[in-house]
């Protein structure tokens, strides 16, 4: 699993982007500051496009010793070399995404605001649970609304690192940290901050710090 002694970022990849285009951009980012890793994420592109997306990033992450992540697809995440998959509740389920990429790579759940959709997840043996969504997000349209508390009620009771998203900006995030988040899940509130991507990493040292 990633590591962690404080809470760090989990940059989630833009909707839509052009590969070639969004390397530098990635680049720059991953060099502003800590970043945990990346998850690639492009929910209407056909298995072409998201290889030529892994094979663009992957390696930019990994070369930085930062954990690649494919969204959905275990099957490609095993083909294409990522470190791991994260799914959803509608997509493979656990046990069939740990077969599908094996025990030395990363299989993270989303669990929306659910403390028992977490608990089974971890009895399971994924390697992270993710709580969300947090803030309003025009990233993807986000079916449950979590509370901070469920962070606070995680850290105490499980090891099992936990991973806040929906929404996240520097503007907001302090109190998820706070909560006892392991991993702040940041998209939007990253690519799109006034000042570019890596002053958006910058500027959330500070808060990761604690």
């Amino acid at each position: 699993m990633i590591s962690t002694s404080h809470c760090r970022l989990y940059l989630i990849t833009p909707p839509r982007f052009d590969a070639a285009a969004f390397s530098s951009v990635l680049s720059a980012a991953l060099d502003a500051g800590d970043v945990a890793a990346v998850q690639l994420r492009l929910k209407d592109a056909d298995d072409d496009a998201i290889r030529r997306a892994c094979d663009a990033l992957r390696p930019l992450a990994q070369e930085r010793d930062v954990a690649f992540i494919l969204n959905d697809r275990p099957d490609l995440a095993a083909e294409l070399g990522c470190d791991g998959v994260h799914v959803g509740q509608q997509d493979t389920p656990y046990r069939d995404a740990r077969k599908a990429v094996g025990d030395d790579r990363i299989v993270g759940v989303t669990c929306h605001d659910s403390r028992h959709l977490a608990i089974t997840a971890a009895e399971a043996g994924a390697d992270y649970v993710a709580f969300g969504a947090f803030f309003p997000t025009g990233t993807k349209d986000a079916p449950t609304r979590a509370d901070p508390d469920i962070l606070s009620w995680w850290s105490a009771l499980m090891t099992v690192p936990c991973v806040a998203i929906g929404g996240i900006t520097v503007a907001n995030g302090r109190v998820l940290v706070e909560a006892g988040a392991d991993f702040l899940a940041v998209s939007a509130g990253v690519w799109d901050h006034p000042e570019g991507p890596a002053a958006a990493i910058r500027a959330f040292r500070e808060i990761l710090a604690g």
